[in-house]
């Protein structure tokens, strides 16, 4: 199975939607993608993500399935419930690589600076998440690989978020989230190909096809759609 991962379009946040120029790049995308025979198409339950994935699906006469746990992890400080800029995990790994810290660090979560934000527990539960998802549809977690079962598809499209993505990648390949925060910084609409190949029963290591590549919105900006 490949899973094809897009990241959603420029936000208008406040509204949780697409703005003019999201959806110009959502087009971009689904133009980029025309020629992907996709059995299924998820988004998270966000509306900036679903509209996204709506662009890719609509020319397909095919419905978009919302995955809750994969709405954007949020950040804040550790304890709290109330969002707070300067917890997200962009930030926090942009710290750690000032302060010269590994980002490799197997305990990361339990680390200054990931320890003081809400967002680390966020991660690791999308990531347990997703695997849970992943069993559905084929593939068991085993240890630090996974085992092929019956597969269900062939190819599906995941919309979603750059905190919820990092933190699924994170746990797909075993990677600290810090490393993935500061080494993968999804733009806008770009495309992650991760495949699951082998035989049934086999162990497998999913492998990368393409990564945060999003060259299909070259030329789609802020300046020449708001004429800024």
């Amino acid at each position: 199975m490949r899973i094809i991962f897009v990241r959603h379009g420029h936000p208008d946040y406040k509204n949780d939607c697409l703005t003019e120029l999201g959806h110009k790049q959502a087009e971009a995308v689904s133009l980029r993608l025309k020629n992907e025979k996709i059995d299924k198409f998820y988004s998270s339950s966000c509306g900036r993500a679903y509209e996204t994935a709506m662009h890719i699906a609509e020319g397909r006469n095919m419905e978009v399935e919302k995955l809750d746990f994969m709405r954007e992890i949020g950040w804040g400080p550790a304890g709290s419930t109330k969002g707070e800029n300067g917890y997200d995990p962009w930030t926090l790994s942009a710290r750690m690589v000032e302060k010269g810290q590994s980002l490799m660090s197997p305990t990361w979560a339990l680390e200054y600076p990931f320890n003081t934000s809400f967002t680390t527990d966020r991660a690791l539960i999308v990531g347990m998440a997703f695997d849970k998802w992943l069993n559905e549809l084929g593939y068991a977690r085993d240890g630090e690989l996974y085992r092929v079962g019956d597969e269900k598809y062939k190819t599906i499209l995941l919309a979603s978020h750059g905190g919820s993505s990092s933190a699924v990648l994170s746990r797909i390949f075993n990677l600290p989230m810090p490393f993935v925060s500061r080494a993968i910084l999804p733009g806008f609409t770009a495309v992650t190909i991760i495949s699951f190949y082998g035989e049934k029963g086999s162990l497998i290591c999913p492998q990368i096809e393409i990564m945060n590549d999003a060259r299909h919105i070259m030329g789609i900006s802020a300046d020449n759609i708001y004429g800024n």
